[in-house]
């Protein structure tokens, strides 16, 4: 690991090119020579082993195959060579072999020719995981949230994993249910095999029974042939049942005898066939309430939850949504986009009855009417407009919110832009700095930091 001097930049912008080269060649630090149209003309043998890439290899290259796939400060570096004004403490990440991502801080300097500058690197990359440790997952699989409910979450969905115990997953429509079954099945010994999905609620019960079961020819109208079910499909695998609070008592007594006895009877036979799935069910109602009222069989009920997951609703994981949105944002291939603060604490006090899915579509609604890299207020549904003073679950208020998680939501919200976080929060740069590293505040592996 190591560190780029503050004063560094000061001292390379005045020496000589062969005085420069030699002292490059030994420092530890990274230095890149870029020219004025930001193409690499020379690195010393640090960068090499920071990269872990050949000179030859990036020799002439544009400077933005130094760094991760979306993380290329170009507009930063092109402000630097313009103004002559040093880039300091600028974290991002730089791209390694066989997918893997490092993280750097830069700084430059101008070389005085006004044809090009030096780029100094300082790997951290160590430090910055070992503080992302410290601080808890940001994300299991394709889940996203450092809440404490959600570190519980991943720690049960990884020591539930390796069994076969059938498990019931619990959560509002929209938290996203199927994230958690489909981490299930990549975290245990199935994940080479198949993952099957049926939506309970979307079929009528006998089609419903086919679609799981399968049928042989003429079991009844329209049924020209044999046809494997869901089940079979799933051997050897997972079969992630949604919405099974919907399922008819009829269907139920057929799930049962799966979920005891591992082997199912097609529609219109009488022959037993035995399937190796693991059943992982989810579902967004009252199952005790629907038992109680005879609608589920208590057998069935008692099968179906051998272990229980539950995924809390967005509003009572409000720190979570700068970390979310970012991560949707990204997800929605637009590049860089920057939220600002009002829009930031419209989506911070909405009560999110959609959850995630709620989340994502309001995004995507502000990118399309957004001009830029910018989403502002007027750019959110309408349903967002009005912030109410009261909040209806238990999650922070943004100005309930401590130190370390309005930082991290502030950072969040501008991609990580030091300079616009500490103005929006009201404190000079040198104090985000500090207190980022006190609270060990970085970027997640492969988030996109900003300027």
């Amino acid at each position: 690991m190591s560190v780029v001097d503050p004063r560094s930049h000061d001292l390379l912008a005045n020496l000589r090119p062969d005085a420069f080269r030699a002292i490059a060649a030994v420092l530890r630090e990274g230095v890149v020579l870029v020219d004025a149209d930001l193409r690499i003309r020379s690195l010393n043998g640090a960068v090499e082993k920071i990269l872990e890439r050949p000179a030859a290899e990036l020799v002439g290259q544009g400077v933005c195959s130094l760094f991760g796939r979306g993380d290329c400060p170009r507009d930063t570096l092109a402000k630097a060579l313009r103004t002559g004004r040093p880039i300091v403490d600028f974290q991002t990440t730089v791209s390694l072999p066989d997918g893997r991502r490092g993280h750097v801080i830069l700084r430059t300097a101008n070389l005085g020719d006004a044809d090009g500058i030096a780029i100094v690197m300082g790997d951290v990359t160590e430090e910055t995981e070992l503080r992302q440790e410290a601080s808890g997952r940001g994300s299991f699989g394709l889940l996203i949230g450092r809440d404490r409910r959600m570190q519980q979450l991943y720690d049960l969905i990884e020591r539930v994993a390796p069994s076969d115990a059938t498990v019931l997953i619990r959560g509002e429509s929209g938290t996203g249910k199927e994230l958690v079954a489909r981490a299930l099945h990549t975290s245990s010994a199935r994940a080479l095999g198949p993952f099957v999905s049926v939506n309970c609620s979307a079929l009528a019960e006998n089609l419903l029974e086919s679609e799981l079961f399968g049928h042989v020819k003429g079991a009844y109208t329209g049924a020209a042939s044999d046809r494997r079910g869901r089940f079979e499909e799933a051997d050897g695998g997972t079969i992630f049942l949604d919405e099974i609070g919907d399922v008819s008592p009829a269907v139920q007594v057929k799930l049962l005898r799966v979920l005891q006895e591992r082997v199912i009877e097609r529609v219109g036979d009488n022959r037993s066939v035995p399937v190796n799935v693991r059943v992982v069910s989810a579902t967004n109602r009252d199952l005790e309430a629907l038992m109680a009222a005879g609608r589920i069989r208590e057998d069935f009920y008692y099968r179906l939850k051998v272990v229980r997951l539950d995924l809390p609703p967005l509003r009572e994981r409000r720190e979570d949504i700068p970390g979310l949105a970012a991560h949707l944002l990204r997800r929605l291939g637009t590049g860089p986009v920057t939220i600002t603060t009002e829009a930031m604490a419209r989506l911070m006090n909405h009560d999110w009855r959609g959850n995630v899915r709620e989340l994502e579509n309001a995004l995507e609604h502000a990118l399309v009417l957004s001009d830029g890299g910018v989403i502002d207020a007027a750019q959110l549904p309408p349903e967002l407009e009005t912030i109410s003073d009261q909040t209806s679950g238990p999650g922070p208020h943004p100005a309930a919110m401590s130190e370390p998680a309005l930082i991290r939501a502030t950072l969040e919200a501008t991609g990580w832009h030091r300079t616009r976080t500490a103005e929006r929060l009201g404190m000079d740069r040198s104090t985000l700095w500090r207190k980022m590293k006190q609270f060990g505040l970085m970027p997640d592996l492969g988030a996109a930091p900003g300027e």
